[in-house]
């Protein structure tokens, strides 16, 4: 592996906090430069809004790519290996590269891409981080194992087969190197020493599992791994290759559309808004920014499932339209007029 340039993937279901993660690691870097792939689910770039200049001189802007053209495991060959030779291309090649992947990516495609000719010889996997969301196993949102599965099928005659949800996090963990427990801060140490216990049965022999609270992990056991994961492919294949003959993983089961509201009088009107357009329409995950009356600053809005985080992140640039832009994300068909309805019942400023 001697002078490949050493890539860590970092997966993970929606709002488990992969962003965040990655927000710590290029704020402890230690002059580390790296180059980061970021791909959205939605055609309104938040999360590397989020990111921009968290790093400075570690992630430059011109640094930070952004995939919005589809799942980054559906365009391997369109986007990504394109993407990856530009890259590798320029004179002043990056020391790590860091992919955050849409939360409804598959990650196999992607370990396996890393053996296609063009980029094996100048890049590795460093290693697959998926990042999993304690406080939403703990709920049952996205159970991991059968014996849960079976419980939600005797509640409800809609979930009589494995859900979607449930394919889609059992592939992440399976092709994890690390496992990150994130957000046990929310649950109490019995759901941690369950959950715990439940996703090492989806998980391969040999892959670590570490806990954290707002996805603050000491760097050092995150880069330098060293792995070669994408020459140790035995054992991560996806629900697809499995059972479904090696038909491509397709995104048929999910939905998303972004909307425009205008300037909100007040943060506490908005949040009450969102909470109840999320709570009606079983949205999964919202996330975008906001215009509050009266504040200098936009207020970045983050929610999975009921729990919304909020916080002003940087004040409104004078060519910028104070507007709120938010993008909606769950299980299709997403009702986009309903839900469209709900968020604009809000009294404007």
């Amino acid at each position: 592996m001697s002078g490949k340039i050493p890539v860590t993937i970092i997966t993970g279901f929606l709002g488990s906090g992969k962003t965040t993660l990655v927000r710590h690691v290029l704020a402890h870097a230690k002059g580390k430069r790296i180059a980061l792939i970021i791909n959205e689910f939605g055609d309104v770039g938040v999360d590397r809004d989020v990111l921009a200049g968290c790093g400075d001189e570690t992630c430059r802007e011109e640094d930070m790519i952004e995939l919005a053209n589809g799942c980054i495991c559906c365009t391997v060959a369109d986007e990504f290996i394109p993407t990856m030779t530009a890259l590798l291309e320029r004179a002043d090649r990056p020391d790590h590269i860091i992919i955050e992947t849409s939360g409804l990516a598959l990650p196999q495609p992607l370990v396996r891409a890393f053996n296609w000719p063009e980029i094996k010889p100048e890049v590795t996997i460093d290693g697959v981080i998926t990042v999993a969301d304690a406080a939403a196993l703990a709920d049952g949102r996205f159970a991991s194992d059968e014996k849960a599965v079976d419980v939600l099928r005797s509640a409800d005659d809609m979930l009589d087969h494995e859900t979607p949800l449930g394919e889609l996090f059992e592939d992440q963990l399976i092709c994890a190197d690390l496992v990150i427990l994130n957000k046990v801060d929310l649950v109490g140490e019995a759901d941690v020493t369950r959950i715990e216990a439940n996703l090492r049965a989806e998980m391969r022999p040999g892959t670590g599992l570490v806990t954290s609270s707002n996805s603050a992990i000491d760097v050092a056991a995150l880069l330098g791994l060293g792995l070669a994961s994408e020459d140790n492919l035995t054992g991560r294949d996806s629900h697809h290759e499995l059972e479904h003959d090696g038909e491509p993983h397709e995104h048929d089961d999910f939905d998303s559309f972004s909307i425009a509201l205008p300037e909100s009088a007040n943060k506490a009107d908005l949040i009450r808004i969102i909470e109840a357009a999320i709570r009606d329409h079983d949205v999964l995950r919202l996330k975008g920014f906001a215009a509050i009356t009266g504040s200098a600053a936009r207020l970045a809005v983050q929610a999975v499932g009921p729990r919304i985080n909020t916080w002003f992140d940087r004040p409104w640039r004078p060519d910028e339209v104070r507007e709120t832009r938010l993008v909606v994300i769950g299980q299709s068909p997403l009702d986009r007029d309903a839900i469209s309805a709900s968020l604009k019942q809000h009294e404007p400023a």
